[in-house]
């Protein structure tokens, strides 16, 4: 049989020990019970599907926030789509269908950021979400793309050239991320991937309407994509066009002159869009020699 009996609790006999104080217990109990609210982040027990983010708040309290924002995402959504979609079409032959997806996923590029600046729904979790969707759209996409249409005829080097390009846009992502906050707001340092990206779609989108044979222009090809992955860690400078006031008036003419260029680029898409990047990313260079030698 069990004793069920309490037995009398022993009298604590060690002369050395010291009381405890109360107070610094309930502050003790109190700092960890704060630390698991802000910071126990992974408090989900089996299979989740979610998305905490600690965000700085005034006073440097931090509080988590779940879930993402919808808007923004879905635009960088939209050009991780486009991106995989020239990817997909250049691997069956489609490589008009192919540009044409890098110039879309630029566009949904460019809308994303001023959508989240717009509803102020920036975030950490959009932002990164951004630059890993511009590494595919803008980095793997336009490589896989010239390869596919020029490269591979060229064997080792031809792959070699698209994995130069694919690289170097990681790289031009990956420096741009770290130098965000420090670097000067009206000039990009090398030139930006979407940029790049355009330089080589376009040449793949007029090779293919003037019905040219990749793989007889291969080394013009594998030259124009070298160059654009070179200039994207170059340090040149490059206008972000961020000065430009885009809600002062204008003059009458400004607006003619914006209906005649675009009635240009609609008549002659890809000659037109190749030849306003490929000026834009010789211009880098262009200019820095011409400041040097002033």
């Amino acid at each position: 049989m069990v004793d069920k009996r309490q037995h009398p609790k022993k009298k604590d006999t060690n002369p050395t020990r010291q009381p405890v104080d109360e107070s610094i217990e309930a502050e003790s109990a109190t700092d960890q019970q704060d630390y698991e609210e802000h910071h126990d982040f992974d408090d989900h027990d089996g299979v989740t599907f979610e998305v905490v983010e600690g965000e700085e708040l005034e006073g440097g309290k931090k509080i988590r926030r779940r879930g993402v924002y919808l808007l923004p995402n879905l635009f960088t959504t939209g050009a991780l789509f486009s991106g995989f979609y020239a990817i997909i079409a250049a691997m069956n032959g489609m490589f008009e269908q192919s540009a044409i997806a890098v110039f879309v996923a630029m566009i949904l590029d460019g809308l994303d950021g001023r959508v989240a600046r717009m509803t102020n729904t920036q975030s950490e979790f959009g932002a990164q979400y951004d630059s890993l969707a511009d590494c595919i759209s803008f980095g793997v996409a336009p490589a896989l793309v010239s390869y596919s249409w020029s490269l591979s005829s060229m064997g080792k080097v031809g792959w070699m050239v698209a994995f130069v390009y694919a690289a170097c846009a990681a790289l031009r992502l990956a420096r741009f991320n770290v130098q965000i906050d420090t670097a000067d707001k009206r000039y990009f340092t090398g030139l930006p991937s979407p940029a790049a990206a355009a330089v080589v779609a376009g040449m793949v989108w007029c090779g293919t309407e003037y019905q040219l044979d990749g793989q007889v222009i291969a080394v013009i090809a594998a030259l124009v994509t070298g160059f654009a992955a070179v200039m994207m860690v170059s340090n040149v400078k490059y206008s972000s066009f961020k000065e430009l006031d885009f809600k002062g008036r204008v003059p009458f003419v400004a607006i003619l002159v914006v209906v005649l260029v675009l009635a240009v680029v609609a008549s002659y898409p890809s000659q037109m869009l190749l030849a306003i990047f490929l000026l834009y990313a010789l211009s880098g260079p262009l200019l820095a020699l011409r400041r040097k030698s002033s």
